[in-house]
């Protein structure tokens, strides 16, 4: 991969970041507004308003609401679910037509032709996707062997390529895939793809300059206080 083809992708990275991810994780924040948007345990709710900010009123009471939601689950989930526009938008260059696989790129480091699976992070497949990715890659094995395609040759392998995170912080579910596929993540996954060892931390700061001009300080202000008029 050229220089002018990584500007590229880090400069649709940039773009993805700020109209898929921010755009939603602004839009998800101002649902928070409603009581209806939660699923509040009696049990717990004022255990952890105390435990966090020192009373159980009830804008204590809407921060220990919002602020897991906001901070946590709300923005990994849209992360995760955004890959697939990941893929078409910022990693469009290298997209595969192959069914079941996100992209198809050489190995900088080894020369040999990968088809990719993409997942965004370290946790983010389940049981059930062990078997859905081994079908995927099984069924391009049994299609390059019976129909002696070209393109499919010993030069080819099949992996799965993770966007963020590190080898230890793969999950059992991958640990089980890379058994027999191997599962690429992180630093080496990018390092393979572009051929710059430091591509990773390109892309980490494209998303952090975009993430300097996002302050939404007021905006959940307004959205705890809107919340807590409802407790």
């Amino acid at each position: 991969m050229n220089e002018q083809e990584k500007r590229e992708i880090l400069s649709k990275a940039k773009a993805f970041f700020k109209d898929n991810i921010v755009e939603n994780h602004i839009k998800n924040t101002k649902k928070l507004k409603k009581k209806k948007e939660f699923i509040i345990n009696p049990f717990l709710i004022n255990y952890l308003a105390n435990f966090a900010f020192g009373d159980t009123s009830k804008e204590s009471i809407a921060k220990a609401l919002v602020y897991p939601r906001i901070l946590g689950t709300s923005i990994n989930t849209s992360f995760g679910a955004q890959i697939q526009t990941f893929c078409c938008e910022v990693l469009s260059g290298l997209a595969s037509t192959t069914s079941g696989i996100d992209i198809e790129f050489v190995d900088a480091l080894d020369g040999r032709k990968k088809y990719c699976q993409i997942k965004s992070g370290p946790n983010t497949i389940n049981h059930a996707d062990i078997t859905s990715i081994k079908d995927d890659f099984k069924a391009i094995k049994n299609l390059a062997r019976v129909n002696h395609l070209p393109n499919f040759n010993p030069n080819i392998d099949c992996i799965v390529g993770v966007l963020y995170g590190e080898p230890d912080n793969l999950s059992q579910f991958y640990k089980t895939i890379n058994e027999e596929y191997p599962v690429i993540i992180g630093q080496e996954f990018w390092h393979r793809l572009t051929g710059d060892e430091n591509f990773y931390n390109e892309l980490i700061h494209s998303f952090v300059s975009i993430a300097d001009e996002v302050d939404s300080t007021d905006l959940i202000k307004e959205v705890i206080h809107e919340l807590s008029e409802q407790l």
